[in-house]
């Protein structure tokens, strides 16, 4: 039976589906939630422990480590999918053969380089390469009526973005930034599969940051609601069908433009000017549970197919799914919570810090309003909890 590594931040939505196939599954991730499922070839970097604080992310996480812990699996299997947090770019050339999916994708994971490639064919916001802070400032002045705002120049999530002003601080010491309009909109986004020959758009969906539920200028990635309807798009829009068509269609045009191979995630703002190309992730994506719910479908085994020369025939969407990430409203100590909803939940008793990733809530429903009903009362329930549960964490 051939081998198949997942490697990542998290892969137990990616390990669920994988296990329903044909291969001897090897995982290596950053993350250990309680509902990982475990298997014997298995490596994971954070150890919860009751009593314990998990950190902060972004001080603790690095691809590098991830990689290093990896080292046997690599020369072991026989092929690798890279998940969120580790790039095709992190891999020696004779374990970049093996991976299954995007291997070069410099022009996309760069976001000055994506916007180089693009900018003549497509709608997208207009964009700077900026060394510090100053010369941000200076290309500002040249442009009186844009708000701008500051991205590094390679990210994924939505971290380290910050609003150009007056107050505006930034450390320049994780590598370059861009400087890019910003453009205030509704956040939408595709999932496209493609293969050597073709692509095909599954499913568009709304996607979440913390700025549409707090209005705070966060623009961290929450979830999705797919598929997108008048209703799951939640705004006042004209023709939701004419919206579908073209991300559709702009995303099938995009990965063919890049030559992209499984599946992969175009991510836009929709406003009154038009729908603005924001970034392509090059790799299963956040939608990913979403999609298998709406559809029916083993989503790893589609990315699988397309990388091998085979599109799946998409089935029409029997369900709207919403996922939500819910962030520690306080640093507090995890106790069990009895909801059906409820993935990537912390071992008992470990600490998560506050603004952490705590859990996410995921679930389907043919009725929308039913189903955005479910996900907010958990949504709720959980953020109570927490609240409740800080006093063990000091």
């Amino acid at each position: 039976m051939e081998k198949l590594l997942l490697i990542g931040i998290d892969t137990r939505s990616m390990l669920n589906s994988a296990l329903k196939l044909n291969y001897t599954i090897y995982s290596t991730s950053y993350f250990s939630t309680s509902d990982t499922p475990i298997i014997e070839n298995q490596k994971i970097i954070l150890k919860e422990e009751d009593g314990v604080s998990c950190g902060v992310f972004e001080d603790k996480f690095n691809s590098e480590n991830i990689l290093e812990i990896s080292r046997d699996y690599l020369d072991e299997v026989d092929y690798i999918i890279p998940i969120s947090g580790i790039s095709p770019s992190d891999f020696s050339k004779g374990h970049k053969k093996k991976i299954l999916g995007n291997k070069n994708v410099k022009d996309i994971e760069n976001k000055y380089n994506f916007y180089e490639k693009i900018k003549d064919e497509f709608l997208t916001p207009m964009t700077f390469n900026v060394i510090d802070i100053d010369e941000a400032f200076e290309i500002s002045k040249n442009y009186q009526n844009i708000q701008f705002i500051l991205k590094p120049v390679q990210g994924s999530g939505g971290y380290d973005i910050n609003m150009l002003n007056k107050n505006t601080y930034i450390q320049f010491n994780k590598g370059e930034f861009i400087l890019q309009e910003y453009v205030s909109g509704i956040n939408l986004s595709s999932s496209v599969l493609a293969s050597k020959d073709s692509a095909k758009t599954i499913m568009n969906s709304r996607l979440l940051t913390i700025n549409d539920f707090e209005k705070n200028n966060s623009f961290i990635y929450v979830g999705n609601i797919l598929p997108l309807t008048k209703k799951s798009i939640m705004a006042n829009v004209k023709d939701i069908n004419k919206i579908n068509d073209k991300m559709t269609n702009t995303s099938q045009d995009l990965a063919e433009k890049f030559k992209l191979i499984g599946s992969n995630g175009v991510d836009y703002i929709l406003n009154e000017n038009g729908l603005y190309v924001i970034e392509i992730n090059p790799r299963l994506q956040g939608t990913f549970e979403c999609v298998e719910k709406s559809l029916g479908i083993n989503m790893l085994n589609a990315h699988i197919k397309a990388c091998f020369g085979e599109i799946i025939e998409i089935p029409k969407a029997q369900y709207y799914s919403y996922k939500k990430i819910i962030y520690s409203p306080t640093r507090m100590k995890y106790e069990k919570i009895d909801l059906e909803n409820i993935y990537d939940t912390p071992h008992i008793g470990s600490i998560t810090e506050k603004s952490e990733p705590l859990l996410t809530i995921i679930d389907k429903d043919k009725d929308f309003e039913k189903l955005y009903e479910k996900v907010e009362s958990a949504s709720k329930k959980v953020n109570e909890l927490a609240k409740k549960s800080q006093q063990g964490a000091k």
